[in-house]
């Protein structure tokens, strides 16, 4: 019942982003089973409306809102029935920051820590991290660039 105030304590434009990413959530890790990180990224740009290249936001308000919907994002891991790992989610995030015309970064770092070796995703905005601690670029050595696609980027 807690849970349910919370929920529709969210105003409908946030309602509607959780949802969307309970729903994306499950569906990002098993396109990614089937299809690959590259494909995935293909699928989930065809999705993006061609006109949110072009209305782009790079403004403090951007940054708000896409701070606010990763925290979505990341209550949707916490209570959704898909504990998905870093890369499902930042591939979510991506997806639902540039359907509403935020452009961001698909990080990936490594490192190596008593001889195993570990990867992991994130976003970032302008160098900002959104869905990660700040740290996370001490932690994990960053790859030289973002993880892109020249099909998405060109939308």
């Amino acid at each position: 019942m807690k849970k349910l105030r919370k929920f529709m304590r969210l105003n409908p434009g946030e309602r509607w982003t959780f949802v969307q990413a309970m729903i994306l959530l499950p569906l990002t890790a098993l396109v990614l089973r089937l299809a690959g990180l590259r494909r995935c990224q293909r699928l989930f740009s065809r999705f993006i409306p061609h006109n949110s290249a072009r209305k782009t936001e790079r403004s403090e308000v951007a940054l708000t809102r896409a701070f606010r919907i990763s925290h979505l994002v990341g209550q949707a891991v916490r209570h959704g029935i898909y504990p998905a790992n870093c890369l499902q989610r930042s591939l979510a995030l991506w997806w639902l920051l540039r359907r509403r015309g935020i452009q961001s970064e698909l990080q990936f770092g490594t490192k190596k820590e008593s001889g195993r070796f570990e990867a992991h995703a994130w976003i970032e905005i302008a160098g900002v991290v959104l869905n990660d601690n700040n740290d996370v670029r001490r932690i994990y050595s960053a790859f030289d660039r973002p993880i892109v696609l020249a099909k998405v980027e060109s939308q």
